[in-house]
C-alpha cells in the first residue's frame, strides 16, 4: 500500500526481511522490491530499532543469516542503496522560523468524552513531542500528557488523565488530518499549520 509501504515505516525492516528470506518458499508471486526499498530510501531514519530492522534488508540478508553474513561478499539481493550526501552540521545558535500546530486531543470511547484543540508555536523543526510539551505547559489542567520509554523512543500513554491500557486494547493514535502518522512524537516533525489529533482509540 502507499505506494511500497508495508504496514508503516516501523515494520519495514522486519516486513522486507522477512519477504526476502522466505520467497524461495512461496509459490512463485511477485512483489515490487524496488517500490517497497524507494520507501526506506526516502525516509530518514532516526530511531536505533529501526535503523537496527532495516539495515539487513539493505545488504539482502535477514537476522536469519546474520551469523554467516559475509562483509566483503558483493552479491545481494537488494537494489543497489543510493546515499544522499550527509546534511550539513546543524550551527549553534542558528534562529529557526516560528511554526504554529494545531493540536486536538478527542475522547468518544470511554467515560465523559471530550474534544479540545489549541494553537501551539514552536520553532520550525521541533518534533510532535515539543508541540505536545508547550501545549502542556500553557494548559496543564486540559492537555497534561505523561510519556513511558520505549526501545522505539517515547510512547504517549496519558493524555487529559485518561491512560492507555492494554486490558482493554486501549491507546493514544494520532493522526495528520486523516492520516495516522508513521512515526513516533520524539521523531515526529509537525509542519507549519499542521492539524494534529491525539484520539483515545481501541485496537
Amino acid at each position: 500500500k502507499r505506494d511500497g509501504m508495508i504496514g508503516n515505516i516501523y515494520s519495514m525492516g522486519l516486513a522486507l526481511q522477512a519477504l526476502g528470506a522466505t520467497g524461495r518458499f512461496y509459490a512463485p508471486r511477485e512483489w515490487d522490491c524496488a517500490q517497497a526499498f524507494s520507501v526506506v530510501y526516502s525516509h530518514e531514519y532516526r530511531q536505533p530499532m529501526a535503523i537496527a530492522q532495516v539495515l539487513p534488508a539493505l545488504v539482502g540478508t535477514s537476522y536469519l543469516e546474520a551469523a554467516s553474513l559475509d562483509c566483503a561478499a558483493s552479491a545481494g539481493t537488494s537494489p543497489s542503496l543510493q546515499l544522499s550526501p550527509s546534511p550539513e552540521p546543524a550551527t549553534t545558535g542558528v534562529h529557526r522560523a516560528t511554526i504554529t500546530v494545531h493540536y486536538s486531543i478527542v475522547n468518544k470511547l470511554q467515560g465523559r468524552h471530550f474534544n479540545y484543540t489549541t494553537s501551539v508555536r514552536v520553532p520550525g523543526g521541533s518534533t510532535l513531542l515539543r508541540v505536545l510539551q508547550v501545549a502542556a505547559v500553557e494548559k496543564p489542567d486540559i492537555f497534561s500528557f505523561r510519556t513511558k520509554q520505549t526501545s522505539w523512543g517515547p510512547m504517549v500513554i496519558s493524555i487529559h488523565g485518561l491512560a492507555a491500557n492494554p486490558d482493554d486494547r486501549t491507546y493514544w493514535q494520532f493522526f495528520g488530518g486523516e492520516d495516522a502518522l508513521q512515526e513516533g512524537v520524539g521523531t515526529y516533525e509537525p509542519r507549519d499549520g499542521e492539524r494534529i489529533r491525539a484520539v483515545f482509540s481501541t485496537y
